[in-house]
């Protein structure tokens, strides 16, 4: 007798493969209850959806399915798509990646041939560096002296002293000067007043050569290079030699154009003038034109057959770097002794930064793996020049000095050109979003730009600092941002190592909080200005006067400065006896036929504080008022802006 159990599995055994199965057979499964303890229905799936919102149910239900939407687009793509720059044109651009594979294949050899590239590299540069800093003496001179481009007799700031004794000798003196070149660049940012006159963003150069001919005089504010080149005795390309002198007392100086230089004009008195000596020989010229060739080949064949990120970046760096800092855009420091200590000083923090932007901030990973030597060397390499010469290229093109509402809107033209600078960097922006989230690191950089966001955000609210944006900083901020093998991040790239190279081998590593004197520089302090009576005038034939008069300082202020023709003439302070009666005479020769400009501002101490603008004693004897507001004479020295003994 056959077993119940036995009899079913025979059936199944002898069934058609496609009859339908007994439901009596499924006793051996066990519904999905079994396995849980909840007897509720199924949750529908639109209530799911909502479920996953509970907490933000004030939030718009389109707004949140565009959110999501967004979200999931910037994780990108499943498959990441990452991007690597095929080159054009490859059996040209690979050309010396094989001619090297054929001619010089071990590695030995390659080490030796760059040791030699490099030293052949360092003692062509220093050869025609020697060539270039030399100069013939000069007749009864002797040598040339190295000057700045801000070089002046007369110091601004009042800093040559009441009657300008700390500035003297006023006449009978001179010296061999050499001047760099592009001094025609030194420009003054802040307005300076010059008489009436409120001059700003060109050279400080008052004076020049009148009609007949006559030597060209100069006051001796003026820059000596920049008049140097006004007057013809150097040129702005190669700069050059010659031989200035103090000739004293001047009066009527008059303005012309030559040479690329407005000059400015001012139709009273200075104490002290200078001249230049004609028919002297001297020979002396600035390589930096020559040192850029030797630059710019050892760094061409230097990316056209280096494959070697790290060699690249590293040799092309140190090279920039020194070039800047000795041709291109050198700090003044007078001797080449004291250039060269003043970037070695440098060189050592600049070169731990380079470090953390190759490793850390896209470098070694846009480089990696890149065959196109030439793309390379065109985009990569010539971004980098761009940046690295920004003196000759952005700050030429561009007419931005400094990011603050002061600049901008005294600068001609530089708010539209700041539009314009804000239009592209949104489309570059947009672009290089796109490539990020294509290669599925969007979300991450976007988390590494709001903390900088953040940290700028904290910067501006601490007190009592300001945040300024330098050059290296503005390269560092942004180089993360072309961390992918694409054309237009070659390019990006190497234009903000530029600025990098430039903004630490020029000026150093500047702080990024700064206090408001240390920003304030020679703008105006928006200080109280003094109230200056109507004047007593009294005219004669052989001398004329006037007479000024003022109430006490207000607190702080202890004393009073008067300016007379840009030169301090007087200062008074409360601690002397100073009242109300307190009073300021200054005379003159009627004959003179020449108006007379005053400026009055408060002092604390020694510091003096806003002027105010001009009040002219014209040449018929009458006065005119002084405008209401603060004139913008300077309070501090530009750099490199310094006295001339």
């Amino acid at each position: 007798m056959t077993r119940n159990g036995d009899g079913e599995t025979g059936r199944l055994l002898d069934g058609h493969p496609d009859d339908p199965i007994d439901e009596s057979t499924q006793t051996n499964l066990l519904p999905m209850d079994e396995f849980s303890d909840d007897s509720s229905p199924p949750t529908p799936r639109f209530m799911q959806d909502q479920g996953s919102y509970r907490y933000l149910k004030w939030v718009p239900v389109p707004f949140r399915k565009f959110s999501k939407a967004t979200v999931k687009w910037a994780k990108g793509p499943d498959i990441p798509e990452a991007h690597t720059i095929k080159p054009l044109f490859p059996f040209i651009q690979e050309a010396p990646i094989r001619f090297l594979d054929k001619h010089v294949p071990k590695r030995r050899h390659r080490i030796l041939l760059l040791i030699s590239f490099y030293f052949l590299w360092v003692l062509t540069f220093a050869l025609v560096m020697h060539g270039g800093n030399t100069a013939t003496e000069i007749e009864g001179w002797g040598k040339p002296g190295n000057i700045g481009c801000g070089n002046t007799y007369w110091v601004p700031g009042n800093r040559c002293g009441l009657n300008g004794n700390d500035c003297r000798p006023f006449g009978g003196s001179g010296f061999a000067f050499r001047c760099p070149a592009n001094c025609a660049g030194q420009w003054v940012w802040n307005p300076r007043a010059v008489g009436d006159q409120e001059i700003s963003y060109q050279p400080l150069v008052i004076g020049g050569p009148s009609e007949d001919d006559e030597p060209p005089i100069y006051r001796s504010d003026s820059f000596i290079c920049s008049a140097a080149i006004h007057a013809g005795v150097i040129n702005n390309r190669a700069g050059g030699c010659g031989v200035v002198s103090l000739v004293g007392y001047h009066t009527n100086f008059h303005n012309s154009s030559r040479n690329g230089i407005d000059s400015i004009p001012f139709d009273s008195n200075f104490p002290s003038s200078f001249t230049f000596h004609n028919k002297i020989t001297c020979e002396a010229n600035d390589a930096r034109w020559e040192l850029l060739f030797v630059s710019l080949t050892f760094t061409i064949l230097l990316s056209l057959f280096t494959t070697s990120p790290g060699v690249f970046f590293f040799s092309i760096f140190i090279g920039l770097f020194f070039h800047v800092g000795l041709a291109s855009d050198p700090p003044f420091t007078g001797d080449t002794a004291s250039l060269v200590s003043n970037l070695l000083g440098k060189l050592l923090p600049a070169s731990f930064c380079a470090y953390v932007i190759y490793v850390n901030m896209g470098v070694r990973r846009i480089l990696i793996g890149l065959t196109a030597q030439i793309e390379k060397t065109v985009l990569w390499l010539g971004g980098c020049w761009l940046g690295s010469l920004t003196n000759y290229t952005f700050e030429r093109w561009i007419p931005i000095q400094r990011l603050n509402g002061h600049d901008l809107k005294q600068q001609p033209g530089a708010i539209i050109s700041l539009i314009v600078i804000v239009v592209i960097l949104f489309f570059i922006v947009i672009k290089q979003i796109y490539f990020f989230q294509r290669e599925g690191r969007l979300v991450q950089y976007l988390g590494i730009y709001g903390i900088f966001l953040g940290g700028i955000f904290v910067s501006l609210l601490l007190p009592g600092l300001s945040l300024r944006i330098h050059h290296y900083i503005l390269a560092l901020l942004l180089l993360p941002g072309t961390s992918m093998q694409t054309r237009p991040s070659l390019l990006y790239q190497g234009i903000l190592i530029g600025f990098f190279i430039n903004g630490i081998a020029r000026w150093g590593f500047d702080p990024v909080l700064q206090t408001p004197s240390a920003l304030q520089g020679d703008a105006q302090h928006n200080s109280k200005l003094p109230h200056i009576s109507p004047p007593t005038i009294q005219l004669g034939e052989n001398i004329s006067s006037i007479r000024f008069s003022w109430l006490p300082p207000p607190e702080p202020f202890d004393g009073i400065s008067v300016l007379v023709n840009d030169v301090e003439r007087f200062r008074g302070y409360t601690d002397e006896g100073f009242a109300s009666d307190k009073h300021f005479v200054w005379t003159k020769d009627p004959r003179a036929n020449e108006p007379e400009y005053f400026r009055f501002a408060y002092m604390e101490g020694t510091q003096s504080w806003d002027y105010t603008r001009a009040g002219i004693w014209n040449a018929d004897g009458s006065w005119t008022e002084m405008q209401p507001g603060a004139s913008k004479i300077k309070s501090r020295s530009l750099d490199g802006e310094k006295m001339t003994r």
